[in-house]
């Protein structure tokens, strides 16, 4: 297994098949990109099935254990299921979506060999949900959380970023997960270095302070130092309740410092970072030995993120001077 200079083993890969998306959020730096008729061919700029499952062969010769496919909307591609059918036997595989094609398609996902699912739902309320996310599709995303369930994806995973416009929503998701057994809420932190609009931020530790006051029982992640809510343990006959997580990059060194994963853009440029766009590293037309060697280069030059490689500077997030010149791209 690779090791950067930080002492971050790299363990997994997270890679996104497409740009491609059928919503529209309003925090989404994609901005809904590209044609959203469904799903079909992988387009010209997007890598094809057999690139996918190169990649990760190679990638599993240095112990990578897990892939998460991502987007856009990964459910956009057509092959999605023979992606994850190759995906080598030692790695495991999950998806982040926003859910509106897995009802009819969840038990295929499954027994290809998916894992587990993210699904993107930032509201328990339609109209919130279309507010949000430019969609009127809030039932199919609910229809596709049942039919994950019912896949036996579980448990699902439920992605809300929470900034200005979701924050009044958090009480509504906590409870509808703590009385849904086979649901978790994962609460991300709205970045806004990545989609701008720093007036949307909030202050992600009223959040915390909220969530330890009503949870059952709090537990810390080695994984970025991650805190875990449990809620409704008490009032449920069977003990389960629900698990709120919360995401908060921002200004937090352990989170960074805990990172294991190198990163696969839809076009098949390596990165290390989600936030750096600067050391993209292109696959395209490699072989087998340049992709190992593309791959070790894209360790090797992994950063530290916030209060290191991101300063801030009257109140923004900028570009440490120190990294300015560091070594880049081969684009």
């Amino acid at each position: 297994m690779l090791e950067d200079d930080f002492g971050r083993e790299v363990s997994g890969v997270r890679v996104s098949l497409t740009d491609r998306c059928n919503f529209d959020c309003v925090y989404c730096h994609n901005e809904g990109l590209g044609d959203t008729r469904g799903p079909m061919d992988p387009q010209d700029d997007e890598m094809t099935a057999d690139e996918v499952v190169r990649f990760l062969e190679v990638v599993s010769e240095f112990g990578v254990r897990k892939v998460k496919f991502t987007g856009g909307e990964p459910m956009l591609r057509g092959d999605l299921e023979e992606i994850i059918r190759r995906v080598p036997d030692s790695m495991e595989v999950s998806m982040t979506t926003n859910g509106t094609f897995l009802p009819g398609r969840a038990e295929d996902l499954r027994e290809a060999g998916l894992e587990r699912v993210n699904v993107s739902q930032d509201a328990i309320e339609p109209d919130a949900f279309a507010e949000i996310t430019k969609s009127g599709a809030y039932e199919k995303v609910i229809e596709g959380v049942e039919a994950a369930l019912d896949a036996g994806l579980d448990p699902v995973k439920l992605n809300m970023v929470v900034f200005k416009h979701t924050a009044g929503y958090v009480e509504g998701m906590v409870d509808h997960v703590a009385e849904n057994s086979g649901l978790q809420l994962q609460l991300i932190e709205y970045m806004p270095e990545l989609t701008g609009h720093p007036e949307w931020s909030i202050d992600i530790d009223r959040v915390h302070d909220w969530l330890e006051e009503r949870a059952d029982r709090v537990e810390t992640r080695e994984m970025h130092n991650r805190r875990r809510y449990y809620v409704g343990e008490d009032d449920d006959p069977n003990g389960e309740g629900g698990m709120v997580e919360i995401v908060d990059p921002v200004e937090n060194p352990n989170f960074c410092a805990n990172c294991h994963r190198v990163r696969v853009t839809h076009e098949g440029y390596l990165k290390g970072c989600l936030n750096r766009n600067d050391d993209l590293r292109s696959m395209g037309d490699m072989s087998r030995e340049e992709i190992r060697e593309t791959f070790r280069e894209t360790v090797a030059n992994r950063v530290p993120y916030y209060g290191e490689y991101m300063v801030r500077e009257d109140g923004e997030w900028v570009v440490n001077d120190e990294y300015i010149d560091a070594p880049v791209t081969n684009v």
